[in-house]
């Protein structure tokens, strides 16, 4: 029988458990579990706080500053990554490079006497996403719906490519970290300065 056999026990569980779930979102080396357990116990029991409040401010400050230093050397490296491929790639043969640093290789051309989307257009498309490694993080195609959106309603590298395709065009986006997320990134799948890729179908402007 598990230890954690009343309601009251499973509870405090789940509220260690969800601690230990955030401190994992956002961990920093040297993280030590045994001191944050103790932590809580002496709240608790109402022990007198072992540390000097200006101590323990500039301890905060120090493993903050220190955090922010190893996420902006991931991100440096993420970025250095996407702007190297990117570079290597413009000198693909079929490999398009605009005046904003969107890239793009045509794989299917429909009729170029066909209508292009405007702005404000809203499109029909099959895509499939991925990473510069390869790595899938999203595809209508994978998923056997084609997806309806405003031209003006996606990344701009999107935006952009879309207003120069006709209905029928497949082409091969290679987009700048820039022109796609940014700084922010997107949920889990895609991190911060990452330049994408896309293979983009125009099925129809709707």
């Amino acid at each position: 029988m598990s230890k954690y056999d009343t309601p009251e026990r499973q509870v405090s569980y789940g509220i260690g458990r969800q601690m230990g779930n955030q401190l994992l979102q956002q961990p920093f080396e040297g993280l030590d579990i045994e001191a944050v357990a103790e932590g809580v116990r002496d709240a608790f029991t109402e022990v007198a706080d072992p540390i000097n409040p200006m101590d323990m401010q500039k301890a905060y400050e120090v493993i903050r500053e220190r955090m922010e230093s190893v996420q902006a050397e991931k991100e440096k490296q993420l970025a250095g990554e996407g702007q190297a491929f990117l570079e290597e790639n413009a000198k693909r043969e079929g490999v398009t490079t605009t005046a904003s640093g969107l890239q793009y290789e045509v794989i299917k051309s429909g009729d170029e006497s066909a209508k292009k989307p405007a702005i404000n257009s809203t499109v029909k498309t099959h895509y499939h996403g991925t990473l510069i490694s390869g790595e899938v993080f999203d595809s209508s195609v994978d998923r056997g719906e084609p997806i309806e959106f405003a031209v003006n309603g996606v990344i701009p590298g999107w935006t952009e490519a879309l207003q120069l395709m006709v209905p029928g065009d497949k082409w091969k986006l290679y987009i700048p970290h820039n022109l796609a997320y940014g700084a922010q990134g997107a949920g889990g799948a895609i991190g911060p300065y990452q330049a994408l890729i896309f293979e983009v179908e125009l099925l129809d402007i709707v």
